[in-house]
């Protein structure tokens, strides 16, 4: 299991997570969904120890996350960032290559090529194997990105924003094949997403954080309801369950409507 206990970080005197306490269990999938600024990137950073909490711990298999050296932390989690880092010019097999590093000495071995070249052929990237990663295009970036991760053969795999610049399809496509290796290969993920909808359709559970606490969790239809979605994002939504999917329809801006009204009170008592 990996565990975080009482997280407590901060951006100077800036307070940016409080006290955040949750746990996620391999074969499951973990949404964390909240406005711009809830923490939820700062939240995966500080699991991965690229930022050093203040306060609290995350623990990975009973193991204490901050004692451990950044390379045996690559053995445990896999991450999938936002954007692709810049990098030198470097093609897509040496690009996915790169996620084997926490297991090589100098070279690779016979296995790690082997290794990559069989997740391409999973993700179907075999045919962009040497192509520069910088000639493809965002969707395919972002199956390169993933597919590094995979072949880490980690318990747990972190995204940020995994779906945030892609098109339908590729959201859908990156989505099922993270829900299927948690199915099948008992992949604990954690997922950082703007969008409510498909955190509905493919999470086992939801964290929803405002103002870096967590504001409520549980299974989605517990979390995304009306009054939660109003009270955190400030929008009046409609929810609905269509064929086992919950589907969140926004209606309109609450915090808006609110000024509306306090607007045309004003008016009426001119």
């Amino acid at each position: 299991m990996l565990s975080i206990e009482k997280l407590v970080f901060s951006f100077g005197e800036t307070p940016v997570l409080k006290e955040i306490s949750l746990s996620l269990e391999k074969g499951q999938v973990l949404s964390v969904v909240g406005p711009n600024g809830s923490g939820k990137t700062t939240l995966i950073k500080c699991i991965l120890q690229f930022y050093r909490p203040v306060g609290g711990s995350v623990w990975i298999e009973n193991r204490n996350a901050a004692a451990m050296k950044r390379r045996e932390l690559a053995r445990y989690l896999g991450y999938v960032p936002q954007n692709i880092p810049s990098m030198l010019p470097m093609s897509v097999f040496d690009t996915v290559l790169m996620g084997r590093s926490p297991y090589l000495a100098w070279t690779p071995r016979d296995y790690d090529m082997e290794r990559v070249s069989q997740v391409l052929q999973e993700m179907e990237l075999s045919h962009l194997a040497f192509r520069d990663i910088d000639r493809i295009s965002g969707g395919q970036a972002q199956k390169v990105l993933l597919a590094r991760s995979l072949v880490q053969d980690t318990n747990y795999m972190l995204l940020d924003e995994p779906t945030s610049s892609l098109d339908l399809r590729h959201q859908l496509e990156i989505l099922e094949i993270v829900t299927g290796l948690a199915e099948t290969r008992k992949v604990g993920v954690l997922l950082a997403m703007h969008d409510l909808n498909l955190a509905a359709r493919f999470s086992h559970r939801i964290v929803m954080l405002r103002n870096g606490e967590i504001f409520c969790s549980g299974k989605p239809r517990e979390v995304m309801t009306p009054e939660n979605i109003s009270q955190v994002f400030g929008v009046d939504a409609a929810v609905q369950l269509d064929n086992g999917c919950l589907h969140i329809h926004p209606l309109k801006s609450s915090t808006n409507l609110r000024k509306l009204h306090h607007f045309r009170e004003k008016e009426d008592s001119a």
